[in-house]
């Protein structure tokens, strides 16, 4: 008797099929457009890094795992500790991601660069690599999980399963495989290696937790592709097989988004990124929030009596909390957000604090804020309506908040955003240094260039001696 169940009639071969497009593929095939999106999707990322680099939660991921390194080659970035790659890709992973200011492919909340960057740009100052064949595997990267993501999602999603640290290992184990030169039978056991190391459950939201799965997907793919160099078998069907990725942890199978136009139609060109520092699904509400605080000002702000959200039911479903007690935490709360909004006109970093979460006047006015869900709107929309104590009303529609596909951030607007996260962690002088050197990432010899650029002193230390 077989120990491999026969996968049902007409599946395709899934992982093969993968495998040979990732090996294949060359750099001069990716449409001009597509690899400036995914330079937007690698300077975002680094921002991001490096605006996470100072968290509690690197700390005290650090503190782990330091004594457990091996030999210190690859930066942390925007830090001056180095770890072995494996390790620097999952701390890198893990402060990219923990300020949930990251990049999302919308059509699954995938977070695709924390993954993908952080073991390529890891695995950067340990073997040779050109920015030039770094962006091409970063693309490839995330176009095979968002991919992956596409063939399961809702459904995986709904189960519990994080998305990002479950789909984001195939996207690292993909770029990594790529850029040191797997066979395509190699990449095949690479998918297989990923597939039985992929995991991360959504019951880790509001936690530091939420942060590693980026972080050990990125660890993990990098693992996969250098187990798969060494020849380190695997199952060649792990995607498709019904006792494979799709079939164990979902209940829909859709493998003609993995598979179907390959090339031609690019999901790594889908990508959005975060004008707000929290989950996605409340970036409306915070866009309206601080509308509203400009057009009425402050002194109006503090006569709210009540506010009424109505958002799509999946805003209450990932970030209802009501009582956040942590920053973590009021990222995955709509009525926290709101408040900031309202009173700071803050949706970054800094309105998801410790101190801010328990700050009395915000807990006053969230304690106020009410959320309806309303399948008929958009995940992008929501309606406020605000009451004041003097019995007047106003109300916002937002129709496509910024950020989405219909109002994306500019190149300008994203420079900004890396701005103001690294200059409060690394400084002026090393953040302008780095923001230029990210841009030219296709121009780089050798990209780990950027991870050098990143450390605290960097830019001031090279002034110096110039």
């Amino acid at each position: 008797m077989s120990l491999h169940q026969e996968a049902a009639p007409g599946t395709p071969k899934v992982t093969q099929i993968l495998a040979d497009w990732v090996v294949n593929i060359k750099g001069s095939d990716i449409q001009p457009e597509v690899r400036r999106e995914g330079l937007r999707t690698f300077v975002n990322w680094v921002g991001c890094a490096v605006g996470g680099a100072s968290h509690e939660t690197a700390d005290r991921a650090l503190a782990a795992i330091a004594p457990f390194s091996g030999k210190a080659t690859s930066t942390v970035i925007g830090r001056t500790e180095k770890l072995d790659a494996l390790h620097a890709a999952l701390v890198n992973g893990i402060t990219s991601h923990v300020l949930d200011y990251d990049d999302t492919h919308l059509k699954t909340i995938i977070h695709p660069a924390g993954p993908v960057a952080s073991a390529l740009l890891a695995l950067a100052e340990t073997r040779e690599i050109s920015g030039y064949d770094l962006l091409t595997a970063l693309i490839i990267g995330v176009e095979v999980e968002c991919r992956i993501g596409n063939s399961v999602y809702p459904h995986h999603y709904d189960r519990g399963w994080h998305i990002t640290g479950t789909a984001g290992v195939f996207g690292a184990a993909a770029a990594v495989g790529k850029v040191i030169g797997l066979n395509a039978q190699q990449m095949r056991w690479a998918f297989g290696l990923a597939a039985t190391q992929s995991s991360g459950f959504r019951e880790m939201f509001g936690t530091m937790t939420k942060s590693f799965h980026p972080g050990r997907a990125a660890q993990n793919g990098m693992f996969a592709a250098l187990l798969a160099e060494a020849n380190y078998d695997s199952s060649e069907r792990a995607i498709e097989a019904p006792r494979g990725f799709a079939s164990v942890m979902s209940d829909k199978q859709d493998y003609s988004e993995i598979v179907d136009d390959l090339g031609t139609r690019w999901e790594s060109a889908l990508n959005s990124y975060k004008p707000f520092a929290c989950g996605i699904v409340i970036h409306p509400t915070i866009d309206g929030c601080v509308q509203l605080r400009e057009e009425l000002g402050d002194e109006k702000i503090r006569q709210i009596k009540s506010v009424a959200l109505t958002t799509h039911p999946l805003v209450l479903e990932l970030t209802g909390k009501t009582d956040p007690k942590t920053g973590l935490e009021g990222k995955f709360s709509v009525y926290h957000a709101a408040a900031a909004a309202l009173l700071k006109g803050d949706g970054a970093p800094t309105a998801f604090t410790d101190e801010l979460v328990r700050d009395p006047e915000i807990i006053a006015l969230r304690d106020k804020t009410k959320a309806t869900a309303d399948k008929s709107c958009h995940e992008a929309s929501v309606d406020i309506l605000v009451t004041f104590e003097d019995g007047s009303t106003v109300s916002k529609h937002v129709e496509r908040t910024i950020g989405s596909m219909e109002v994306p951030l500019t190149d300008q607007q994203i420079d900004h955003k890396f701005t103001v996260q690294s200059a409060l962690v690394v400084g002026d002088a090393v953040t302008k240094k780095l923001l230029e050197t990210s841009w030219k990432l296709e121009e780089l010899k050798d990209a780990a260039e950027v991870a050098r650029a990143s450390v605290p002193g960097s830019a001031e230390t090279k002034a110096a001696a110039e």
